[in-house]
């Protein structure tokens, strides 16, 4: 455990609303920030929705999320806290800005954690007084109920930061993943953009439909990937060889020119596709029900894994610090 108590989420959108609820369902005060219109009404009917699920998961032992308080004043809200959770959009500008108001007006002792997906902590740590405290903590979407959470520091990080926050996420039954050095998008991300970039392809030259594309990997590498990712996988198809005779037997089809290495362009025509795609899968049924939807298998795979003790599942749960 860490002494952490007091949390502050900066920035209220679906990752702000995300941490919020997976840091209330572990027991923790939080207090959130943002200063849109409108947006202490949106985060509170975040948080009442997702809660059904984060009970249902086994991260929180209460039927009703408990207090929070909201403060649209980003000095007031910093002022007592142990973390910061920062949500701000992709903008190195902005975050760079942010932080530095963030570390004016946080504890000195505090951590200050980033959620970018794709910046570098050296440039968006670099207007702090104390950049040595300040780290990226990446998570995945929906992160009240997703354990991963990418941690990596910048050039003037001190390495206690990342591993007070390696153990501060631990504590909130998270898996901590610590990215060795600093690289644009990370890991996880970077993967998604190559599956992402390829499928953008497909629909602009009319190989697959987004119904298509979603399907292949549904019924087939989806599955696989929630057991034992890519690199395991791709292990045991080189039978008991293992990976050294998939290599062989499988490596020179990397030289044929199957992928793309660049995006294509996001002409007219192909985001007319993603939406008219998308929207023909969604078939009617709207975000709030597509979320519900989603939540309730992830926690379905994830509760089949718990039972075997493997990946996801064996993410320790342990009971929330208190209930608050």
């Amino acid at each position: 455990m860490t002494n952490i108590k007091r949390v502050t989420v900066v920035g209220t959108g679906v990752i702000g609303a995300g941490w919020t609820t997976r840091f209330l369902a572990r027991g923790l005060d939080v207090v959130a920030s943002d200063p849109a219109p409108g947006a202490e009404e949106k985060l509170r009917a975040s948080v009442a929705r997702a809660w059904p699920a984060v009970v249902k998961s086994g991260l929180a032992t209460r039927d009703t999320p408990p207090a929070f308080r909201f403060e649209s004043d980003l000095a007031a809200a910093c002022a007592e806290a142990d973390w910061v959770q920062e949500n701000a959009p992709e903008n190195e500008a902005l975050k760079r800005d942010l932080l530095a108001r963030i570390d004016a007006a946080t504890p000195k002792e505090a951590i200050i954690a980033s959620s970018s997906s794709g910046l570098l902590p050296t440039a968006i740590q670099a207007d702090c007084a104390a950049p040595e405290r300040v780290v990226i903590g990446h998570p995945f979407n929906p992160v009240y109920l997703l354990p991963l959470v990418e941690i990596l520091g910048g050039e003037a990080t001190a390495a206690d930061a990342v591993e007070r926050a390696a153990a501060f996420y631990g504590s909130i039954a998270m898996h901590p993943l610590k990215v060795r050095r600093e690289i644009e998008g990370y890991i996880s991300d970077r993967l998604q953009e190559a599956l992402w970039r390829e499928a953008l392809h497909m629909v602009a030259e009319g190989v697959a439909s987004t119904e298509e594309i979603d399907d292949a990997v549904i019924y087939g590498p989806g599955l696989r990937w929630a057991i034992m990712g890519t690199c395991l996988t791709f292990h045991l198809a080189g039978g008991e060889a293992g990976m050294r005779h998939m290599l062989e037997q499988f490596g020179p089809a990397l030289e044929l020119p199957w992928t793309k290495l660049k995006a294509p362009p996001l002409t007219d025509i192909l985001i007319d596709r993603m939406v008219e795609g998308t929207q023909a899968q969604a078939a009617g049924r709207s975000i709030e029900e597509l979320e519900a939807l989603r939540d309730d298998c992830l926690i379905g795979i994830m509760e089949v894994l718990r039972a075997r003790g493997h990946g996801a599942g064996a993410v320790p749960m342990g009971a929330p610090s208190n209930d608050n």
